[in-house]
């Protein structure tokens, strides 16, 4: 029996956590990215004649975490699609990781006000001239 489990004497220093930074799911392995996915496949259709027909080439990949899909159904090997589809998966991981910075507010030029009052004033004068005419004007 080890000191720790006997019960006897101080316990043992609580260990640290090891922080492990995680990888973006984009920057993984294709191996490691695909133990996070659902690859299903398909029978394509399409070009390709009766080769592409009968066997199933298409490739849909699903990254089960995000629940982004990816599909490639453009050669008539799977590995190829599936390839693809990898390339896809990676391409839309990427844009969620994305973070945009905020945008600053500025002030709208003077030049830019008064463009937009003279156009206001352009279609208010285009919107009275398409009136019917009153009976004063007659």
């Amino acid at each position: 029996m080890d000191k720790a489990s006997s019960g006897k004497g101080p316990d043992p220093a609580p260990e640290k956590e090891s922080r492990e930074v995680s990888t973006p799911p984009h920057e993984l392995s294709d191996s490691r990215l695909l133990n996070d996915c659902r690859v299903d496949t398909f029978r394509a259709g399409g070009k390709g004649g009766q080769h592409q027909n009968k066997t199933e080439t298409g490739v849909r990949i699903t990254h089960l975490p995000t629940g982004t899909t990816a599909v490639a159904r453009d050669r008539r090997s799977q590995s190829s699609n599936k390839t693809i589809a990898l390339d896809r998966l990676r391409a839309k991981l990427a844009d969620l990781a994305r973070v945009e910075a905020p945008r600053r507010a500025t002030r709208v030029p003077l030049k830019e006000r008064r463009k937009r009052v003279d156009d206001k004033k352009r279609r208010a004068r285009l919107k009275r001239l398409r009136r019917k005419p009153s009976v004063d004007d007659a």
